[in-house]
C-alpha cells in the first residue's frame, strides 16, 4: 500500500500484471511490451524534430531566437506543471486509459502545431507537452507494477526506443523541411508513430481499472523531506536541461562553426543514436548494482570530454564529440529513470517520486533553451553559453552521485 494525501492506495494486481521472474514473450504480455515500446517512441520525437529546423520556422514566421527557444521550453514547462497530477489522474481513470487519452491528445497537438501559424504552433506545442507528461511520469510506475522482476530490462527497451526515434526525428526533419512538405511537414512526421501507438494500445483498455482507495489516518513522510528525493530531482532536471538545450541549439552551434545545415542536423541525430547502447545497457546494469556511482563517474567523463570538444570548436572531430555526448546522455537519462524504481518500494511510490522529480526537474530544464538563446543574443556567439554546459555537468555529477546511494525515499 502507498499513502498519498492521507489515502492508502492498494497495489492490487491487474489481470495483465506479470509478477513472475521470467517473462512469457507471447500473448497479452508481448502485446503490452510492444505497446510500451510504442508509447516510448512518441515521447521524444515530437520534440527533437524542432531543433534542426528552427531556422526555417524562425524565418518563415519572423520570430526571435528567444521565442524559437520557447518551442523547446514550452513542453518542459508543461512537464513541470502536469507531472504532479499525472499519478492522481491515473488512479482515478486507470493507467491504461490515462495513457491512451494522453496519446490522443498528443496526436491533436501535433496536428495543430503543423498548421503553419504562430498561434497554433505555440498552442499545439502546449498540448504536446501536456500529453508527453503522462507517459514520462506513468511508465516507470507501470513497469514496476506489471514487471516487478524485470524493471531493468523493460526500462532498457523503453529508453532505447525513445532514443532511437528521437535520433530519427532529428535526422530526417531537416531534409523533410527542405522538401516540398516544408517545416510544417517536418513537424507532422511524428504523427505516424502516434497513430500507430493509439491502435496498438487499444487492447490494453480491457485491463483498465481505477485504483481502489481505503481511507486511513496513518501519515507518510512527505517526499520533499527526503534528501534522496532532491538528489533524484536534481539528476532528472539537469540531465534534461542538457538534453533539451542541445536538442534546441546544437545544430545552430555547429552551423555557426561552419558546418552545412543538413550536416549540423545529423550531428544531433548521431548524438541521439549514440544514446542507444547506454539506454539498453544501463538500466539492466543499474538494477543489479548496490550503488550506481561507477555509472555516474563514467557518464560524467563522457559529458566533460564531449562538451569541451564542442566549446573549443574542434569541429573536425564533431562526430566523436556527438558520440561521447550521446553515450553520456543515454546513461544519465536511463539512470535518472531507474532512480524512480530503485529508490522506492512500490509502484505508486515510484509514480509519486517520478511526478515530483519530473515536475521540478523539468522546471529547471526549461531554463536551458531560453538561457542559451539569450546568452547567444547577448554575446553574439555561442562561446559563453557553451562553457555553461561544463558547469551543469559538474552539478549533475554531484546530484547523481548522491542519488546513487542505496537507500529509499522513505
Amino acid at each position: 500500500m502507498v499513502l498519498t494525501g492521507g489515502i492508502y492506495l492498494t497495489t492490487h494486481e491487474h489481470s495483465n500484471t506479470y509478477p513472475n521472474k521470467k517473462i512469457s514473450w507471447r500473448g497479452t504480455t508481448l502485446l503490452l511490451v510492444i505497446g510500451i515500446i510504442c508509447i516510448a517512441s512518441t515521447l521524444r520525437m515530437p520534440l527533437t524534430v524542432v531543433g534542426p529546423i528552427i531556422s526555417f520556422i524562425r524565418e518563415d514566421l519572423g520570430i526571435s531566437n528567444i521565442l524559437a527557444g520557447f518551442l523547446t521550453t514550452i513542453p518542459l514547462l508543461a512537464f513541470a506543471i502536469i507531472s504532479p497530477f499525472a499519478p492522481i489522474v491515473a488512479r482515478r481513470l486507470g493507467l491504461e486509459l490515462t495513457l491512451f487519452l494522453s496519446t490522443i491528445l498528443l496526436a491533436l497537438g501535433i496536428v495543430l502545431r503543423s498548421l503553419g501559424t504562430t498561434g497554433l504552433l505555440l498552442f499545439g506545442t502546449v498540448l504536446i507537452g501536456i500529453a508527453i507528461s503522462f507517459g514520462n511520469v506513468l511508465i516507470p510506475g507501470l513497469l514496476k507494477l506489471k514487471f516487478p522482476y524485470q524493471v531493468g530490462l523493460l526500462m532498457a527497451f523503453f529508453t532505447m526506443s525513445m532514443n532511437l526515434t528521437a535520433g530519427l526525428g532529428a535526422g530526417i526533419s531537416y531534409p523533410v523541411a527542405n522538401s516540398s512538405l516544408g517545416w510544417q511537414g517536418a513537424l507532422a512526421i511524428a504523427l505516424i508513430l502516434v497513430v500507430l501507438t493509439i491502435l496498438i494500445w487499444i487492447p490494453q483498455l480491457k485491463f483498465n481499472k481505477p485504483e481502489p482507495i481505503v481511507e486511513t489516518t496513518k501519515e507518510r513522510t512527505p517526499l520533499w523531506k527526503s534528501p534522496v528525493t532532491w538528489a533524484v530531482t536534481g539528476a532528472m532536471g539537469l540531465q534534461s536541461l542538457l538534453f533539451y538545450t542541445t536538442a534546441a541549439w546544437i545544430p545552430e552551434i555547429y552551423t555557426a562553426q561552419g558546418l552545412a545545415a543538413d550536416r549540423a542536423g545529423w550531428m544531433f541525430s548521431i548524438m541521439q543514436i549514440s544514446q542507444v547502447p547506454m539506454a539498453l545497457a544501463v538500466p539492466i546494469i543499474a538494477s543489479k548494482m548496490t550503488s550506481q556511482r561507477p555509472l555516474v563517474l563514467m557518464f560524467t567523463v563522457f559529458y566533460l570530454v564531449g562538451f569541451i570538444g564542442v566549446v573549443m570548436e574542434w569541429t573536425s572531430l564533431a562526430v566523436l564529440w556527438m558520440v561521447l555526448l550521446g553515450l553520456a546522455g543515454g546513461a544519465s537519462f536511463s539512470l535518472a529513470m531507474m532512480f524512480f524504481t530503485l529508490r522506492t518500494r512500490t509502484a505508486f511510490e515510484a509514480a509519486d517520486l517520478s511526478g515530483f522529480a519530473q515536475s521540478l526537474g523539468y522546471l529547471l530544464a526549461a531554463i536551458g533553451p531560453i538561457l542559451f538563446g539569450y546568452l547567444h543574443d547577448l554575446f553574439g556567439g555561442w562561446n559563453i553559453a557553451g562553457w555553461l554546459f561544463i558547469v551543469v555537468v559538474l552539478i549533475l555529477f554531484l546530484c547523481s552521485f548522491r542519488a546513487s546511494k542505496n537507500e529509499y525515499v522513505n
